[in-house]
């Protein structure tokens, strides 16, 4: 009886074994190297490969099936096969990369795709065309990034303001100036697009692995070159000169690079004349050692110094409506002098204990040095334009509604050091990989605020609200002249912080679908102590994961999930009020983020094209209200406002052209804010709707000659309060943004196109090309400047127009 018994529990592994046989062999790449985590299916059957890029199958017997051999960064494989008898068959097929078949297309690298996070190509760094012709500029055209100030690289994600994107080069987190007040006086963002390597970026929900902000991670590396190269870079806005070149068997390698900028083209195109002689000029370094297989050093420095002179001469703005037509005319007297002097040093090592642990330890100082000193003296007249055609004074001022005159003074001085080091490691245990480190930094920030206006309408000087009231001309104000604004106030901050992370991350299969996962928890203690206030300590905790599945479907699709409580601990910036005073009791902003996304790649005329779309909301608490004037950001610094932040962002991007991509982006946000419970208005960063294009094109029987056409439409922003002003009372919006820039340029040499002789066998890349930025000379307008009418005691916001049509010339030279 038992041996029936037996027979018959066998029996089924009998008729099974005699139906099917054994499939295996070894994935590789076209170098012949193993591939790991290949994932091997037919119908509702799969394996992957291990770490030799081994996989065994059972497969049935005379039976054709399809194989199927997917890998996140390889192109997927289709091999038809039939079993004939139960011998082993071997099968080992060569998987090529993404980056081996779709040429100049961005490619992004589908691990990235699992994590949110959007890989560019940092070759479009310098194509793309645009005023600050950089890496920040490619983000402005994509979904969710918005900026309506052309002279700016500082931009908005989702709902969030400028300090609340957190950017890395090489690992080390970077900084911008503390008294920048509007994008002319910029220069040039920390970001050298001439060094660059890899370009990763995340609009929301992003890990545990990256710091402490509400709204983005823009991670960038810097290369380490494999060949000597220069490369000049010249055009009407200025110039970089760049060096590159291996030494000591490639041991060691150095990339400099200077840059040089004049924004006087786009300054001179505005409507205010002005006498402008700004003078930005940037020197940076990246350095690396290799000492061994297992240990390398590296070394980061960039020096800039910013030199921004202003005189402004006269100004003139014509506003309102058709039958309402309003002017505004300043004549000006005095002049604006500011110097940034930015230094960084960073020093790196990486330490490869084993194939499993692995360290990276990392002290970086950055110190700004800022003065902004200004007079500025402005005698204005507002007044209705008449817009009776028949009459022989038609479009010119026919009454006066306010006349008056203010003056500006400032004479503002801060120095900031920021120290830091910090240990990271990474630790790889069968499918598990744990990320961990710990930062500690210390901040030394000490300013002298000086800044005050006064104005002075029909005589009568405009005093600050709520001080006393003002009767004039009716009844005698007989007290001394106080300033409509007047800060006065010498800070020395020490800021101490203290941080830490731990990360899981996990590749797993559940029957047929390929799992990814990101579970860690961030943590930061900080003390804030200044003169005459005792410190004070805070502690939070930010929890936050990432799931992505891509199930085996025949269409390419993969689908995301993110989300965890988002803290951003309060910067210097943060901490001090509008009138300059420092809190240090400031709380540090919340955010919980949910966030959910899908990609669907596939073909269409024969040609790869890539649709992502992602939905988010953020709950926003112990929000730091703030107002902001062109760049410049003033906190309230006092955590009294809740609000939220919605949306979807959708990018369509691919080869519309052959050989060239292009893409389309659209973007809707709503985001508001309470303030201390007095009901719900729009943040200022409330951009409602976007929509952008880039398109590439080549002339067909000349495909040398390439186009760049880039268009983007900005619902229009709040456009502010004035001071002492309730922002309840000040919700219009400025006008729409519009824009569209065209550029045209010729190829001489490149990669694909060498010369054996003649002058352009000198070149290893040589291009010349046109750019014509907004070509339809629309005027688009960043903040109100606020004149009062005397007569109705009305405040008028008078657009700052940006710049007009304007045409740039643009030479790239690589030896």
């Amino acid at each position: 009886m038992k041996k029936v018994t037996l027979f018959l529990l066998i029996l089924p592994a009998i008729l099974m074994g005699q139906k099917t046989t054994i499939l295996k062999g070894t994935v590789k790449d076209k170098n012949k190297s193993p591939i790991e985590n290949v994932f091997v299916a037919f119908d509702q059957t799969g394996t992957i490969t291990d770490e030799n890029g081994n996989y065994v199958l059972r497969i049935p017997i005379k039976k054709e099936i399809v194989l199927k051999f997917s890998h996140l960064s390889y192109h997927t494989l289709y091999h038809s096969i039939t079993a004939k008898n139960r011998y082993i068959i071997r099968f080992s097929p060569t998987l090529l990369l993404e980056t081996e078949k779709l040429g100049e297309i961005i490619v992004i690298d589908r691990r990235k795709e699992t994590q949110g996070i959007i890989k560019i190509d940092p070759l479009k760094a310098n194509s793309i065309l645009g005023e600050n012709a950089g890496v920040e500029n490619i983000l402005m055209t994509l979904p969710g990034v918005n900026n309506n100030n052309e002279l700016s690289t500082q931009y908005n994600v989702r709902g969030g303001n400028f300090d609340e994107n957190l950017v890395y080069v090489n690992g080390i987190e970077v900084y911008k100036p503390f008294l920048i007040r509007s994008g002319q006086q910029e220069g040039f963002s920390f970001i050298n697009p001439n060094m660059v390597q890899n370009i990763n970026f995340s609009a929301g929900g992003f890990q545990a692995k990256y710091g402490d902000k509400l709204s983005s991670v823009l991670d960038i590396s810097y290369r380490k070159p494999k060949e000597i190269a220069t490369n000049i870079n010249f055009s009407l806005l200025g110039g970089s000169i760049t060096f590159e070149s291996p030494f000591l068997d490639n041991k060691l390698t150095v990339i400099t690079s200077l840059r040089y900028r004049d924004n006087s083209l786009f300054v001179n195109s505005k409507q205010i004349e002005t006498n402008f002689r700004p003078k930005f000029t940037d020197l940076q370094s990246f350095v690396t050692y290799q000492f061994s297989e297992k240990f390398s050093l590296n070394y980061l420095s960039n020096f800039s110094i910013n030199n921004y002179n202003y005189t402004p001469i006269s100004r003139r703005t014509r506003f309102g409506t058709i039958t309402n037509p309003i002017e505004l005319i300043v004549f000006f007297n005095g002049r604006e002098e500011n110097r940034y002097l930015t230094l960084f040093n960073a020093v790196s090592g990486d330490l490869k204990i084993n194939e499993k642990l692995s360290f990276r330890g990392t002290v970086s100082s950055y110190n700004t040095q800022e003065e902004e000193h200004y007079d500025i003296a402005a005698s204005y007249n507002l007044g209705e334009v008449d817009a009776n055609i028949g009459s022989e004074s038609f479009g010119e001022v026919s009454f006066s509604q306010g006349m008056g005159s203010q003056l500006n003074h400032s004479r503002n001085n801060l120095d900031a050091v920021i120290n830091n080091a910090q240990i990271k490691g990474t630790y790889k245990r069968k499918k598990q990989q744990w990320n961990f480190g710990i930062k500690y930094q210390h901040e030394n920030i000490q300013e002298r605020i000086r800044e005050w206006e006064t104005i002075d309408s029909l005589g009568f000087s405009v005093r600050p609200p709520n001080i006393e009231v003002n009767n004039q001309p009716y009844v005698p104000f007989e007290v001394p002249i106080t300033p409509y604004q007047n800060i006065r106030e010498d800070n020395q901050v020490r800021i101490n912080r203290i941080s830490g992370f731990i990360q899981l991350n996990e590749r797993l299969f559940w029957k047929t679908t390929e799992i990814w996962y990101h579970f860690g928890i961030r943590a930061q203690n900080w003390s804030v102590s200044s003169k005459n206030i005792m410190s004070k300590s805070q502690t939070i905790l930010s929890p936050r994961a990432q799931i992505a599945f891509k199930p085996n479907w025949k269409k390419d699709m993969l689908f995301r999930f993110s989300g965890g409580w988002y803290s951003q601990p309060p910067s210097y910036r943060e901490l001090k009020n509008f009138n300059g005073k420092i809190n240090n009791a400031v709380k540090a902003q919340k955010s919980i983020h949910f966030v959910a996304g899908m990609d669907y790649s596939f073909s269409a005329w024969e040609r790869p094209f890539k649709l992502t779309t992602e939905i988010y909301y953020k709950d926003l608490s112990d929000i730091n209200a703030y107002s902001i004037d062109n760049v410049r950001i003033r906190y309230r610094a006092d955590n009294v406002t809740t609000g939220y932040a919605q949306g979807f962002d959708l990018r369509l991007n691919g080869e519309f052209v052959p050989g060239s991509e292009s893409w389309v982006s659209l973007g809707y946000l709503k985001t508001e804010e309470n303030i201390d419970n007095k009901g719900a208005i729009s943040r200022p960063s409330d951009q409602r709707l976007k929509f952008a294009i880039l398109f590439q094109d080549y002339v067909p029987n000349l495909p040398n000659l390439k186009a760049y056409l880039n268009l983007v439409y900005n619902t229009g922003v709040p456009g502010g309060a004035p001071a002492y002003a309730d922002v309840y009372q000040f919700q219009r919006r400025l006008r729409d943004y519009k824009r569209a820039d065209l550029g045209i340029s010729y190829v001489f040499s490149d990669a694909n196109k060498q010369y054996e002789d003649g002058w352009l066998s000198k070149f290893k890349e040589l291009t010349m090309g046109l750019e014509l930025f907004n070509m339809f000379d629309i005027q688009n307008s960043i903040t109100n400047t606020w004149v009062r009418d005397v007569s109705s005691k009305n405040q008028y916001g008078i657009p700052n127009f940006m710049t007009g049509r304007v045409l740039n010339f643009k030479l790239g030279i690589k030896l």
